[in-house]
């Protein structure tokens, strides 16, 4: 599961005899992202009155021709050499210009024409891509402008343009008076520090609209984790925080947890690569015993050892809503995750459904120690390295071809693969959340097939947040 290539989970369309109805709980759906917020619908505003800096001369004859000609007449005015890739693709819902070299007035020339389009009706462009680009001040300020106006486009990736505190600046100004649509914000890598981060938390404390939100691979530092802290205590918008490959540590650590405790919106946060230790792993378990609201939490890679993983135990012992809990390249080893599936099996109450610590090797003992937690807690997945001393001819047991064995039962049953999975799924319908299936595939009892197996039949049947497509 993809952070960063969320999908609005509602925004997929599909025949009415295919069409999953919707999950008693929001949560079983929201691995990795929030859901779409509709267009905002306001009065558009006359031509007089929406005069900005991206408002072209002889505005007459721009509001007349294509978007085509609007571009290039834009590109000409500004001096720039248009896109290519941007004029063939102008219908499209999604716009991928990253890594472009489009510079401040290439980029200028873009929402121009994003502005006046709109206007005509011409432009419905969703998402924009303009990662890698150098687009600078200027060029944010061209598309922060362009928002105002623009009532369409959703989703906007800003990344690695090393836009810096000017950057952070502008940005921060169009989040407190925002009333666009846009609802995903992408930011990582621009260089962001503490005074970025308190700039941008103000804005955020305030603005309901942006339900995710991407900061990863910046330089907050402990300082810019208590700006965030104190921004998820008042936010009631956030659904999907990226904050990995910072320089967060325990103060910053203490901080967001602190924030997580009154927070009642957020569901997706990723800390990975940072340095929360065993003193953050102490206050995430704390928040875990509290929140009732995260479904998905990834503290890969924070310095977390047995002893930090006991102290996450004592979380999941009470908690009700979390699904997904990763904890990848910590120093823990399998009496780290023993701790873990045990806290797992004494919850009655557990909606866990995958727990990667995919660096640990285990013992067969171990595995059957997991057999007795799955047997109770069937949609748990636990990812572990692999088995010490394990042969082989085993090996290969384990992972036998899961789509053959099925093969091998509907062949006999003479039915399709299709019908299979849809006599699994209580609603008859194309598409099951990955917990429902993986339980339903470890109860039934037409196939001889393990947990592993089901693993690799997930990613076969092309998962996508959190749901598993059987077409």
């Amino acid at each position: 599961m993809d952070f960063d290539d969320e999908e609005p989970l509602e925004s997929e369309t599909k025949d009415d005899t295919e069409t999953a109805p919707a999950p008693q709980s929001s949560d079983d759906t929201l691995y990795c992202e929030a859901e779409t917020l509709p267009s905002v619908e306001k009065e558009k505003p006359t031509r007089e009155d929406s005069e900005t800096d991206l408002e072209i001369e002889d505005t007459e004859k721009f509001f007349a021709i294509g978007q085509k000609e609007l571009y290039l007449e834009a590109c000409k005015l500004l001096n720039v050499v248009p896109a290519s890739y941007f004029i063939r693709n102008m219908e499209e819902s999604c716009m991928n210009l990253n890594h472009h070299g489009l510079g401040p007035k290439g980029t200028k020339a873009i929402a121009i024409t994003l502005v006046e389009g709109e206007m005509s009706n011409t432009s419905e462009m969703a998402q924009l891509e303009l990662e890698d680009n150098c687009i600078m001040e200027e060029g944010v300020l061209s598309l922060m402008e362009m928002l105002h106006e623009n009532y369409y486009l959703q989703e906007l990736n800003m990344s690695d343009n090393d836009l810096g505190l000017e950057g952070a600046r502008i940005i921060s100004d169009f989040l407190q008076e925002n009333n666009s649509s846009l609802w995903k914000l992408k930011l990582s890598g621009n260089n962001f520090k503490e005074e970025a981060a308190a700039l941008l938390c103000q804005a955020l404390s305030s603005n309901y609209r942006i339900r995710s939100l991407n900061l990863s691979h910046n330089q907050f530092s402990d300082v810019g984790g208590e700006h965030l802290g104190q921004m998820l205590a008042l936010n009631v918008g956030l659904q999907s925080l990226n904050l990995s490959w910072n320089h967060f540590h325990t103060r910053a650590a203490v901080a967001l947890c602190n924030g997580l405790r009154t927070n009642v919106t957020l569901k997706k946060l990723d800390v990975s690569m940072n340095g929360f230790g065993n003193e953050g792993a102490q206050v995430l378990g704390d928040v875990l015993r509290l929140n009732s609201c995260l479904v998905y939490i990834d503290v890969s890679g924070n310095g977390i050892t047995n002893d930090g993983a006991s102290r996450i135990s004592r979380g999941l012992e009470i908690n009700e809503s979390l699904q997904v809990l990763k904890l990848f390249l910590n120093p823990m080893n399998m009496e780290g995750a023993v701790f873990l599936i045990m806290s797992i099996k004494r919850n009655p109450k557990s909606r866990m459904e995958e727990l990667d610590i995919s660096n640990v090797m285990v013992t067969e003992q171990f595995v059957k120690v997991l057999d007795g937690v799955c047997a109770i807690h069937p949609q748990l997945d636990v990812i572990y390295k692999g088995l010490q001393g394990l042969s082989s001819k085993k090996t290969v047991s384990l992972w036998s071809n899961p789509m053959r064995l099925i093969q091998n039962y509907t062949d006999q049953q003479k039915i399709s693969f299709v019908e299979f999975f849809k006599s699994l799924n209580p609603s008859r319908s194309m598409t099951m959340p990955v917990g429902d299936f993986r339980k339903a595939m470890i109860q039934q009892n037409k196939v001889p097939i393990n947990r592993y197996q089901v693993r690799e039949l997930i990613k076969k049947l092309d998962e996508k947040n959190g749901i598993v497509d059987f077409r």
